[in-house]
């Protein structure tokens, strides 16, 4: 598994590319999160190979793109959609084929069958563009009850719904983003994760739950650091993905006001934090 920084998820902000690949470095992380709009920038001013080898000298994968394309904006999303050929094209160019995305699990306006529908539409031509470029999509479902229970109609937010539209969109490049937490507060267990191959998995996050708490009264945006509170099994979690077989990138992503707290303060504190205690998570599930 690839030990993956995503700067902004901890509160690391305003940082470039290459900032962002000699903090991975420098703090022992494999990979990182980047935008891909931003490595097209430095591409048509530097040239690909010049955005490569920033990678390759620092010894740092590029282990995700988030998805550049607005497609539950009405406004946006066309024309986003045209600009990903060139940007997938990129990813490819960059050894990074993997992209990810999510899923509100709540609609005002459109009962469950309506939305799968909706969400079928708009996600498949964003995966045929991808599968062109032998790119990957994988999309988050959202797991807890507070998220919808303020909202007219209910939509996927567990492991086998999304599956589901996985499967839906048929495109043969759809999976999961799979968040730790959000399966935790979706009810589901480590022990789905059999039900599924790692081809499935296009990448991973990890976040502990704050203790004190039913599963259906957590709050999206209040989380802990990994192994933090133990509320969550993470070192099972990863026991699991190591028994599929996954290697992908695996990101803290904590929403968590000290780490942000810190990372404003001292950037590579916080990063330098967060790596360690993913080692203490990589030795507790088995990978070391």
């Amino acid at each position: 598994m690839i030990k993956n920084l995503s700067p902004g998820a901890i509160g690391i902000r305003g940082i470039s590319l290459p900032e962002s690949i000699e903090l991975a470095s420098q703090t022992g992380f494999g990979g990182i999160d980047f935008n891909i709009r931003e490595a097209a920038e430095l591409a048509s001013a530097r040239g690909v190979d010049h955005v490569r080898a920033l990678f390759q000298e620092a010894g740092v994968l590029p282990g995700l793109w988030g998805l550049p394309v607005a497609w539950n904006d009405e406004e946006r999303w066309a024309k986003d959609l045209s600009e990903l050929p060139r940007l997938a094209a990129l990813g490819g160019e960059l050894d990074c084929t993997r992209t990810a995305t999510w899923c509100p699990s709540w609609s005002d306006e459109l009962d469950y069958e309506e939305n799968f529908a909706w969400h079928v539409a708009r996600f498949r031509p964003i995966a045929e563009v991808l599968r062109r470029h032998d790119c990957r999509l994988g999309i988050e479902f959202l797991g807890p009850e507070t998220l919808r229970t303020p909202h007219s109609y209910s939509f996927i937010h567990t492991l086998e719904e999304m599956m589901e539209l996985a499967g839906e969109i048929a495109t043969g490049n759809v999976g999961l983003l799979l968040d730790a937490w959000h399966l935790y507060t979706s009810g589901g267990e480590t022990e789905d994760l059999k039900s599924i191959t790692t081809r499935d998995i296009v990448t991973v996050h990890i976040s502990d739950a704050p203790s004190g708490f039913l599963k259906n009264e957590q709050i999206d945006t209040v989380r802990c650091l990994p192994l933090e509170t133990g509320v969550i099994d993470l070192p099972g979690f990863i026991a699991a993905l190591v028994e599929i077989g996954y290697e992908g990138p695996v990101t803290t992503e904590p929403f968590n006001e000290g780490i942000n707290a810190r990372a404003a303060e001292d950037p590579q504190r916080a990063a330098q934090e967060v790596s360690e205690i993913m080692d203490r998570l990589w030795e507790l599930g088995g990978l070391s």
